[in-house]
């Protein structure tokens, strides 16, 4: 993985000194003339002019500063014309020379806050190499300058992830700015030149912004020219900004995610497809129960492999996939038997002298230690216990009450702060810290939160409310850096959900914003055509870690469940930008995550080998690769993960509704939180999504059923029209958010 953008610190930036800084600096100081354009925006004043080698967007407050974005380079001689604005253009401007024609465009949004978006397509008169194009935004000082504005960066592109820059311009106080690169219009750049957008947004203060990629100067003879008269994006900048800066990190995660949601709400997001997860659930029943790969006996009890015919039988995945289990079997209205099977074998994990659920089973090979412990791994098997414990399971609840003591043993030895891997004899540390950023599991607190907060559910002891505020207060201060693993995170904004209703006190709901922001950067807000990744897809995916290379399936559909529950406990007083984007996460994970399965991706997207300890890949089995990757690299190489089986299993029972004596089951991508039937033959459903999105909302036929005449129309009346029609189903584009009447003859 190349070196990604510099981390973001939270003191005041110091002004760090290169040749492209100061060439712009002296361009922008000494810039004369009229502008090539003006128009304002919302309390900015914005105008297009030629300065040096570029052309200029300037934006100023009155008084307070501003930011200067390079829109297009220029050269000695290059003619400037503005052309007549089309659409939703405010400004168009086409420059012409000899290297090629550029056309810049300048869309400006009337959401709030407000957005201004530039486009930079390049036509090249003939074959072209760009070798470097220098960052291309400057925060300005009272006097224009760069070198005078202070401020902080709170975050900015990691890896492969968004490429998005947020931060605040104080003094001058021009306010808080989120830079945000459109990667998903550079792929027909990064097709030609070989690259990919790894760490492109971010900078040095004050020369931030994108840095196009480029072949490395020694690889530029090998390099195949840009096609000449092919126009090409360079750029896809959204600028949004907001006068008022951030009073707290609670803010300032909020005021991100509003930003995020405007920045969002300008781009045109990839298309979702219906996907058969009760097909996938029934698959992967038949290859759990069926294949040798699958499961092994100790003790009389079956255990699951963690990868096909590899790796111990482990507490958190066994645990996994039970959960999942009794949630189908919930759905179904019966229990599968495979639930009782793989549950019946979890009391040789728990030690009953520490009072703990131990990772291994104590015949554990000797190549692994059996008292070494990722600190996230000893509260996730309690999580999902309690989840069953809360179902009324009663050895369930035995077991998650008799390992609680251990796991607040740990924590209050950790302060609340736990490190990567430790020892369960006397909690001493083997792994402190991450080498990426030199921080522990960050997250931890929140998944041990939401243990705690299962614990009052069921006992109604006021000890476990307040380690739950303990663990969430221990990470008040954190910022941005509170993501380590992508899941981890996400349960830790449900637990502040949580705690928000039970407290009444509104730091927590506030605080649910910070693990969403840390949640969100680590997202890949474009859709990939690089290399291999044009066989699936990536769209709001996110990397399973806060260094990794790759998204993972464990990590995507725990992180949908955790939202669920996010979404389910909260109300008018979540802030919309959060609902929308944590509902759109939900909708394209259904989606995407069915390009896991290796049966869904042609062989040479699949990596010929997987790590050693992993085991192999088998595309006639129904359970998912761990990796797929945005550059295009080949999916599966860490491994097929029997422990990622539950993902069918979670998204089936979360898309797919029974209706009562219907001919067909209700499939919606949007969580449906309310359902009510009004009439024999009429349903009144709520859609929790974002207020200016879509669902897909299908009916699919039953077996052996016909599918009926049917009406969809919204709360004022007005009927929608059907989207797509076949034998088995019947779709529709419906809003994501609000009240739908269904009914049907």
């Amino acid at each position: 993985m190349a070196a990604a953008a510099p981390i973001s610190r939270n003191d005041l930036e110091t002004p760090i000194l290169t040749p492209s800084l100061l060439a712009a600096r002296a361009a922008l100081l000494e810039a004369k003339g009229s502008a090539i354009a003006t128009f304002a925006i919302d309390g900015y004043e914005a105008e297009v002019r030629r300065a040096g080698e570029a052309l200029w967007l300037i934006v100023r407050r009155e008084g307070q500063g501003g930011l200067a974005l390079r829109a297009a380079p220029l050269a000695a001689g290059d003619k400037t014309e503005t052309v007549k604005a089309r659409g939703k253009e405010r400004v168009h401007i086409r420059t012409s020379g000899a290297l090629g024609r550029f056309e810049l465009q300048i869309i400006v949004s009337d959401a709030a806050p407000s957005a201004i978006r530039t486009v930079m397509r390049f036509t090249p008169a003939g074959p072209a190499l760009i070798p470097h194009l220098p960052r291309d935004l400057f925060p300005l000082g009272k006097d224009g300058d760069p070198l005078s504005a202070v401020g902080r960066v709170e975050a900015v592109q990691r890896g492969l992830n968004g490429g998005l820059l947020y931060f605040q311009l104080e003094r001058p106080d021009f306010g808080n700015v989120l830079y945000f690169q459109n990667l998903t219009a550079l792929g027909d750049y990064f097709e030609a030149t070989g690259t990919t957008p790894d760490g492109i947004v971010g900078g040095a203060w004050p020369e931030l912004g994108l840095a196009l990629p480029a072949p490395p100067p020694g690889a530029i003879r090998g390099v195949e020219p840009l096609a000449g008269g092919k126009p090409i994006t360079l750029s896809d900048a959204i600028l949004v900004l907001r006068p008022d800066r951030p009073e707290h990190e609670r803010d300032s995660a909020r005021q991100f995610l509003q930003m995020l949601g405007t920045a969002y709400r300008e781009l045109d997001p990839p298309t979702t497809d219906f996907r058969d997860w009760i097909g996938r659930a029934e698959a992967t029943l038949i290859d759990l129960d069926e294949a040798p790969e699958a499961t092994i006996r100790h003790y009389g009890h079956r255990y699951i492999h963690p990868y096909t015919a590899a790796e111990y039988p482990d507490a958190m995945v066994q645990m996994s996939i039970a959960q999942a289990l009794h949630e189908w079997g919930r759905w179904q209205g019966e229990a599968h038997p495979l639930e009782a099977e793989f549950l019946s074998g979890m009391g040789k994990f728990h030690d009953a002298k520490r009072g703990v659920i131990r990772r291994y089973l104590p015949n554990v090979g000797g190549d692994k230690d059996s008292e070494a412990v990722d600190s996230w791994y000893l509260y996730h098997p309690l999580l999902n216990l309690g989840r069953l414990a809360l179902d009324g399971d009663r050895s369930a609840k035995r077991l998650f009450l008799s390992s609680l003591d251990f796991g607040i043993k740990a924590a209050h030895h950790f302060d609340y702060r736990w490190p990567i891997e430790y020892k369960m004899t006397d909690f001493s540390v083997i792994t402190e810290t991450a080498g990426a950023d030199g921080r522990g599991q960050t997250d931890v607190g929140g998944i041990y939160a939401w243990v705690m907060l299962q614990a009052f559910e069921l006992t109604d002891d006021k000890r476990f409310l307040d380690e739950a505020r303990a663990a969430i207060d221990a990470a008040i201060g954190l910022r941005f850096n509170i993501n380590y693993q992508a899941n981890l995170t996400a349960w830790g904004a449900a637990a502040c959900m949580r705690l928000w209703r039970i407290t009444d006190r509104a730091v927590y709901l506030e605080q649910s914003y910070v693990y969403l922001a840390s949640f969100f950067h680590n997202c890949e807000f474009w859709e990939s055509e690089i290399g291999l990744a044009k066989h699936y897809r990536n769209f709001l995916g996110v990397t399973c870690l806060q260094d990794a290379p790759y998204m993972a399936i464990y990590e995507c559909f725990d992180s949908y469940a955790a939202f669920d529950q996010y979404l389910a406990d909260s109300g008018p007083d979540l802030d919309p930008a959060a609902r929308m984007l944590v509902s759109e996460y939900c909708r394209y994970a259904l989606d995407r995550a069915w390009y896991y399965y290796p049966d869904a991706l042609p062989p040479e997207a699949i990596a010929e080998k997987q790590r050693e300890i992993n085991g192999h890949v088998d595309r006639s089995l129904s359970f998912p690769l761990e990796d797929l990757y945005a550059d295009g690299q080949p999916a599966g190489q860490v491994g097929q993960e029997t422990y990622g089986a539950g993902a069918a299993f979670i998204f089936a029972t979360r898309a797919f509704h029974r209706v009562e004596e219907a001919p067909f089951l209700l499939y919606c991508d949007q969580f449906v939180r309310a359902s009510e039937r009004i009439g024999t033959h009429t349903l009144s459903l709520l859609l929790d999504g974002g207020e200016t999105c879509r669902a897909r909302l299908a009916f699919v036929r039953l077996k052996r059923r016909k599918l009926p005449e049917l009406r969809v129309t919204g709360v004022e009346g007005g009927e929608l029209a059907v989207d797509t029609r076949s034998r088995d189903r019947i779709e529709y584009r419906v809003p994501a958010s609000g009240r739908l009447i269904i009914s049907w003859e």
